[in-house]
């Protein structure tokens, strides 16, 4: 895609995810990876529900700005993602209010957030990992990423919010919606014992989608007959 499109796509898809409720203010970053290695990012202190396709940044291979307004904090959070996800093409980071909460809540399982409570979680996002606290735009926040070695299509900054990588900016958005979705379930089913997938039904979908290696749970309750 050329680099014209990809700058409309950015902000085509940043307006609809503001619209709907799943970023605020001037929260949350997109960006999306060039064929020469480069980034195009979403500016700091920007709404991303009002962007302008040509004030988009424009980075080089080495993340120096070659065009458009400052950068959003959080480069290297994004640099990190694409160095350690190989097919990553586009990165989603919001701050949506389901996934922020479960966050903070105790007794988080670090390698998997959320229990698998759809097929579509597992299938669209996989396991989600908790990266533990960092002041936003802290580039150590870079180092904890790339400790998970590129396990991870999706992690949950604790009490900030989910990192989302897709192949394109539809697939990334795809997933941010699809992790928000689980994560606003998962708070409405707390306390009520909910019926998860089963570890042999979550690795039917692994095996049958050819998706990425899922931890098993230990919450597991017999479906019905």
């Amino acid at each position: 895609m050329n680099e014209n499109k990809l700058r409309e796509q950015i902000c085509l898809f940043s307006r609809s995810l503001f619209e709907r409720g799943l970023t605020h203010g001037t929260t949350g970053n997109v960006s999306a990876r060039l064929e020469d290695g480069g980034l195009l990012t979403t500016p700091t202190d920007s709404s991303l529900g009002f962007l302008d396709p040509a004030r988009l940044t424009r980075l080089d291979a080495e993340g120096r700005v070659l065009s458009g307004d400052r950068p959003t904090k959080e480069i290297p959070l994004h640099q990190a993602m694409y160095e350690t996800r190989a097919g990553a093409g586009a990165i989603v980071h919001l701050h949506s209010t389901h996934s922020v909460a479960v966050s903070m809540l105790p007794g988080i399982n670090p390698e998997a957030v959320l229990p698998p409570l759809t097929a579509y979680s597992v299938m669209r996002v996989g396991a989600t990992a908790l990266v533990p606290y960092y002041r936003p735009g802290d580039p150590a926040v870079a180092g904890a990423i790339r400790g998970l070695a590129g396990r991870y299509a999706a992690v949950l900054l604790a009490n900030h919010g989910p990192v989302v990588t897709g192949k394109t900016i539809e697939a990334a958005v795809a997933a941010t919606e699809e992790l928000e979705e689980t994560a606003r379930l998962h708070l409405m089913l707390r306390g009520l014992n909910p019926r998860l997938l089963t570890n042999a039904q979550v690795q039917d979908l692994v095996s049958h989608f050819n998706l990425e290696p899922y931890p098993e749970h230990h919450h597991e309750t017999d479906s019905p007959d």
